[in-house]
């Protein structure tokens, strides 16, 4: 049951990011779920290393934010293209 909260929770993250950074149009369903659970670790990752412990809302900013530097990032190395 929590692999399945984790990739709905997972999708939502990932379809914000992708709104935040212009490439909604760009992705689908999978490719959201992916960028919201693979950029929610990422995002939880540099929070730790900055040693910030997110609770609450800002748990939910802090994964929008790692999904979108994901988006970011896979940007840069020409997966997502801006229109």
């Amino acid at each position: 049951m929590n692999v399945i909260v984790s990739l709905i929770i997972g999708g939502i993250v990932g379809w914000l990011a992708s709104i935040v950074m212009k490439t909604n149009a760009q992705m689908g369903l999978i490719a959201n779920v992916l960028v919201g659970v693979v950029g929610s670790s990422l995002g939880y990752w540099i929070a730790g290393m900055l040693g910030i412990a997110p609770t609450g809302i800002l748990r939910f900013g802090v994964a929008v934010g790692g999904a979108a530097l994901l988006i970011f990032i896979l940007g840069k190395l020409g997966i997502f293209r801006r229109k």
